[in-house]
């Protein structure tokens, strides 16, 4: 082997390329950013359009379809949905995964300002965002004062400390929640306006003309220029109490205080934050699409401190909700990891070989190919992050292997009497081709998980890129500075100490044990074919007994849970019920695992609807806490089951901490009817079925509503037109911002709003009072006609089809994937062919989860059968060595059915992983046979010499891998559950197929490979032939 020799006659240059591969490992490493997991985000652009007092299906027509209808050109779009509730319209755009996401907004821009035109002048400009537009956030950021009260509170977050955390940088948007905003409140009083003969549009008019301020051109003269503008003559209560509205037919001025009570005040209150009980203003900070979390986090805590100094007196901001918590903790416990694990695979080694320079050589691959791994990493973009870091821990094991080969058959030589650099130098050739092959398998085999389509593609291209680099650098290593140190380090005649004869007893015991048996074996001609149909029939049966999920359910250290209120519930209503929360909820804490709680209503900022509510619930350390998330969960169930007027869904964060809900089954159609009629129907069927809770569709047309018809015949007849009605009604029972005032230096609205006490039911429209063209007043009634109707407060959209959600929490113990086929199934029998069916969200990936692992697996077992036939120089071999592998699956699936764990996307990745690691013991079986055939053994001794020989590098090998398998399966604290799940399958997947393969391989080898040759056969007969050709026909010039 070229490598090798070049290193045993050259050390220093096989030392110093370790050195360099550590030095150039670290400067990467110290690059790289930190992030939970790979950037696999789908860049997403919301576009959010208020229009206060517009109806949901006003809003759907005039701006959420005109809006979607510019946005259909734009290329790199994955899916576009849409969610229009009462006057609000969010658009959110999801583009291909890779998109960049500055280009996406761009096109996004250009779409919303060629619709704009189209859309109603009362509307506020739609605002594009670079974030999912449902407003969910990674920190909360709380601020509370035992000086000011809310109104203060909120203008203080307003004037200094929202524009300090907006330009953080990966900082999307910042949602004030709990806040009371300060206006200049103008409450209309109706019976006051009719007695004055005064209208909204008499108030309204003499605002905008009087309260303004505007350029009135420039002075000149040979000296100076000086512009002019006339002064905004209103800036206090006193001011606006004293604004002129309309005057009397005897020239008296009717001024708004007559009408109208006038103060400075906050905006009807319709949001609450609280903290363990205490009223607090909070900002969620919600990151851009593509943000690393953790650096927004860093510089948001950085900031908080900063701002801490400048605070006022009795005032105090805190953290009270950070995301990024459970990341720390859990890159933390992975680091924890690797230390245990090649702690671990170090004392196997130790006990293996038994001498304590020949344990060094191998253990010291350990560090250089890690750190080696971080060079691609830098190279190609990646992060350090949960899944990288798990690429680690299953390399540990992996990395030493062929080292262990390497010094294992140096040694043999050693003891033979050959002298260390001789051994060095033949040993490490002789196994260079297994070594070489190997390699190529494991890196073929992890390389095709990259073309993984989807984001768990993406997710686990960093994951293969990082295992293949490891195994590539260890190999590497194993052929350059394993033979050195071996040159330099091994001894023969080391007099053994009583712990390594014990273990060379029963190495030899173990030995010829194995020899006995395998000889007995020889003759079941048909039972290695058996056992592997056997294997290939358990796996099938097996994988349809286990639960499918896209991944396993995490302790984040948070609990969510989702309060919703009846359609039309008031605000007050709904704090009512969200204070019947709170005093469940406060008992709790302190009792050993809910550390704090905050609450918010409406949730998300409104984003989820104004009758509903968030609950944030912060869980003690998990070094702290011997109650599972899953165990707090059921108390938090049991405490706030049984408060009537709401539903509540506490629920644990789902994949990488979302907090919707894992079921989303999404019916498409044209017609919100239809589609309610079939939804209902799915979502009684997903109530009754044991693998859904808290069942909801998102459509419900039980909200009451006004519908005010204009007479057009009579309103033409005395003059008042549909505009005058509309902007009477936004501003009596709406609410309306008029012009501004200014107080210093800050602007603020002025809020005009009718006396809400004066407006409880449809009859008390009648106290509206319109101008006709003669001067009159008459009542609304009198122009209009009021039906009370049903509607629905949120309209959805999917790929601009109509469409109703349902979404439901999984029932405990049970699996998406059951959830999602359960549907199906009952989509398929009762739904009719123009009502499509999509996923959104979690299910969503799930299902696209599954799609691809299929493909992976086969492609995965191709790619090595074919790396293998190359290497091997015949397509008969490599097959043996490919039977290894349907007894590693069903060792794999057999722990996870064992450990009562699901098939999920960890489990899938150690599946694949399986096919590089146990064709690892049949290469070394079928490589090592093929050369002592070379030699002249007898077919059936040398199978069984082979297989006896290689018995201790395999069971070194597996056992190294058992044991870097060992602290994943036995790992807790924070995401310990993706860690237990590879673990499971790796430990017991390696462990059954090395201790079966160990008799299948020679089987089968014996059955199929009995006509086959070695790679170099075909060589060394072209060689022989070379010769025999040479004698016989002498060359051109020997003839003369």
């Amino acid at each position: 082997m070229l490598l090798s020799d070049v290193s045993v006659k050259r050390p220093v240059a096989a030392i110093v390329l370790s050195l360099l591969l550590c030095v150039f490992g670290f400067v990467s490493f110290s690059k790289l950013p930190v992030r939970e997991m790979p950037d696999i985000e789908n860049p997403v652009v919301s576009i959010t359009t208020r229009y206060d007092g517009a109806s949901a299906t006003i809003i759907e027509n005039q701006i959420t379809s005109v809006l979607e209808e510019q946005l259909s050109g734009i290329s790199g779009i994955d899916q576009i949905s849409s969610v229009t509730r009462n006057g609000i319209s969010r658009i959110t755009i999801n583009f291909e995964l890779g998109y960049d996401l500055n280009t996406g907004a761009s096109d996004v821009r250009d779409a919303v300002a060629r619709a704009q035109r189209s859309i109603p002048d009362q509307a506020d400009e739609p605002t594009v965002f670079k974030n999912n537009g449902s407003g969910e956030a990674s920190l909360y950021i709380n601020l509370s004062s035992s000086n000011m009260d809310r109104t203060q509170l909120t203008d203080y977050v307003e004037r200094v400390l929202l524009d300090r955390f907006s330009l953080i940088s990966g900082v999307s948007a910042v949602n004030v929640s709990g806040g009371l905003y300060k206006v200049m409140y103008v409450k209309l009083d109706p019976i006051q306006m009719a007695g004055r003969n005064v209208t909204v549009s008499d108030i309204t008019t003499a605002l905008r003309k009087e309260n303004i301020e505007s350029p009135g051109g420039q002075i000149r003269n040979d000296q100076i220029v000086m512009s002019v503008r006339t002064d905004r003559g209103y800036s206090s209560e006193k001011d606006f109490q004293s604004l002129v509205v309309k005057k009397t037919s005897d020239n008296s001025p009717i001024y708004l205080r007559d009408v109208a009570d006038v103060y400075i005040g906050a905006k009807n209150e319709d949001s609450t934050f609280k903290s363990d009980g205490i009223v607090n203003v909070s900002m969620a900070i919600v990151p851009q699409s593509d943000a690393n979390p953790l650096n927004v986090s860093n510089l948001v805590h950085k900031e908080v401190e900063r701002a801490q100094k400048y605070l006022p007196q009795g005032s105090r901001l805190a953290i009270d909700y950070d995301s990024t918590v459970f990341i720390e903790h859990s890159i933390s416990e992975v680091y924890r990891t690797i230390f245990i694990t090649g702690g671990l695979v170090v004392l196997v080694l130790y006990i293996f070989i038994g001498q304590t320079r020949a344990t060094f050589i191998p253990a010291i691959t350990v560090p250089v190919a890690l750190i080696s791994a971080f060079i691609a990493a830098y190279f190609f973009g990646f992060s350090v992050n949960l899944i990288t870091l798990m690429a680690l821990v299953l390399s540990v094991g992996l990395v030493v292997d062929d080292a262990i080969v390497v010094v294992e058959n140096i040694y043999h030589h050693i003891e033979n009497g050959e002298k260390p650099l001789l051994a060095a130098f033949k040993g490490a050739r002789e196994v260079g081709f297994a070594v070489i092959a190997t390699t190529l398998v494991l890196v073929m085999v992890f390389l095709p998980i990259s073309f993984m389509d989807g984001m768990v593609g993406l997710l686990f291209t960093e994951f293969s890129v990082l295992l293949a680099t490891s195994v590539l650098c260890s190999s590497l290593i194993a052929l350059t500075l394993a033979p050195v140190l071996s040159s330099k380090l091994l001894k023969a005649n080391v007099q053994p100490n009583r712990f390594n004869k014990l273990v060379d007893r029963l190495f030899a015991a173990l030995s010829r044990r194995y020899r006995e048996l395998l000889s007995g074996c020889m003759g079941l001609r048909w039972g290695a074919p058996f056992f592997v149909l056997v294997c290939i029939g358990a796996s099938l049966f097996l994988i349809n007994q286990l639960p499918n999920q896209l991944a396993p359910s995490e302790d984040r250290g948070v609990l969510f849970a989702f309060v919703r209120g009846a359609e039309a519930t008031s605000y007050n209503r709904m704090a009512a019920n969200m204070d019947q929360v709170e005093e469940r909820l406060l008992p709790l804490v302190g009792q050993g695992f809910l550390k704090s709680f905050s609450l918010q209503s409406p949730a998300f900022g409104g984003n989820a609807g104004d009758q509903t509510g968030f609950v944030v619930m912060i869980l003690n350390d998990w070094s702290e806490r011997r109650v599972s998330a899953q165990k707090a969960l059921g108390q938090v169930r049991k405490a706030l089951s049984g408060i009537a007027d709401v539903r509540i869904y506490p629920f644990m964060p789902g994949f990488r901490g979302g907090s919707n809900e894992p079921v989303q089954f999404v019916l498409g159609g044209t017609d919100y009817t239809e589609l309610k009629e079939w939804a209902e129907k799915l979502k009684i069927d997903a109530e009754q079925s044991p693998y859904m809770e808290g069942v909801n569709i998102d459509y419900s047309e039980k909200t009451p509503e006004l519908v005010v018809s204009v007479d057009k015949a009579r309103a033409a007849e005395i003059g008042i037109t549909a505009e005058e009605i509309s902007q009477t009604l936004e501003v009596m029972l709406g609410g309306k911002s008029e012009t501004t005032f200014v107080e210093r230096g800050e602007e603020y609205d002025v809020y005009l709003r009718g006396d809400e006490n004066h407006f409880n039911s449809a009859s008390d429209l009648s106290r509206i009072y319109l101008r006709t063209s003669t001067g009159t007043l008459i009542t609304l009634d009198a122009v209009t006609h009021i039906e009370e109707v049903a509607s629905s407060i949120k309209l959805s959209h999917y790929d601009k089809q109509k469409s109703i959600t349902i979404s439901a929490n999984l029932s405990n113990g049970y699996t998406l994937g059951e959830a999602l086929d359960y549907l199906d199934e009952k989509a398929l029998e009762q739904l009719p062919k123009d009502i499509s069916i999509r996923y959104a969200g979690e299910s969503k990936d799930f299902r696209e989860s599954q799609s691809g692992a299929l493909f992976i697996f086969v492609l995965a077992l191709l790619v090595a059968y074919l790396v293998l036939a190359a290497q091997f120089e015949s397509f008969v071999n490599p097959l043996v060595v490919m039977f290894t592998v349907p007894m590693g699956v069903l060792g794999g699936l057999l722990g996870l059915y064992v450990m009562n764990q699901g098939f999920n996307i960890y489990s899938q990745i150690g599946m694949i992983m399986l096919i590089g690691m146990v064709t690892k013991n049949g290469i070394l079986i079928v490589e090592f046979a093929n050369q002592l055939r070379d030699r002249g053994i007898e077919f059936d001794k040398a199978i069984i010499d082979a297989s006896a020989r290689r018995l201790r590098p395999i069971m070194m090998t597996a056992f190294t891998t058992l044991a870097g398998a060992i602290p994943l399966l036995l790992s807790t604290g924070a995401g310990f559950e993706s860690r237990l799940a590879v673990g499971t399958v790796i430990f017991f997947g390696m462990g059954f197929a090395t201790l079966v393969t160990l008799f299948v391989i020679p089987l089968m080898y014996r059955l199929v490979s009995i006509n086959t040759n070695s790679p170099g056969y075909r060589s060394t007969e072209l060689e022989s032939e070379l010769r025999h050709h040479g004698k016989t026909h002498p060359s051109h010039g020997e003839m003369e």
